[in-house]
C-alpha cells in the first residue's frame, strides 16, 4: 500500500524547472534528445559546465565558441534548445492559468 502511495506521489511530481538543471540534467537532456550530438559534443557541454540556465541562453556564437564548428550541427542544437524553451514557456503558462493568474 505504501509503495502505491509513493508511486502516485512520484507520478504527480512536477519535473525540475530547466533553470534549476545542473550539468548532469543537461547531459541527460542532450543524450535523450540528441544522442548523435551527445556523442560528438557531450564532453564540451561537460567541460563548460553547461547548466539549464546557461543552456537556454545559448546562441549560435556561444556554441561556436564552445568548439562546435559544424554550422549544421549548431543550427540543429539551437533548434532543440528553442524547442525546450518553448516547452518550458508553455508549461509555465499552463501553470499560471491553472493558478488563475
Amino acid at each position: 500500500m505504501a509503495a502505491c502511495a509513493n508511486r502516485v506521489a512520484e507520478d504527480t511530481t512536477k519535473p525540475k524547472l530547466v533553470f534549476f538543471w545542473n550539468n548532469g540534467d543537461v547531459m541527460k537532456w542532450l543524450k535523450r534528445h540528441a544522442e548523435e550530438y551527445y556523442g560528438l559534443y557531450g564532453q564540451l557541454f561537460h567541460e563548460h559546465e553547461i547548466t539549464g540556465r546557461s543552456l537556454v541562453r545559448m546562441s549560435d556564437v556561444t556554441l561556436q565558441r564552445m568548439g562546435i564548428s559544424d554550422c549544421q550541427h549548431r543550427d540543429n542544437i539551437s533548434k532543440l534548445i528553442l524547442k525546450l524553451k518553448l516547452k518550458c514557456d508553455i508549461l509555465e503558462m499552463k501553470d499560471l492559468e491553472y493558478k488563475g493568474l
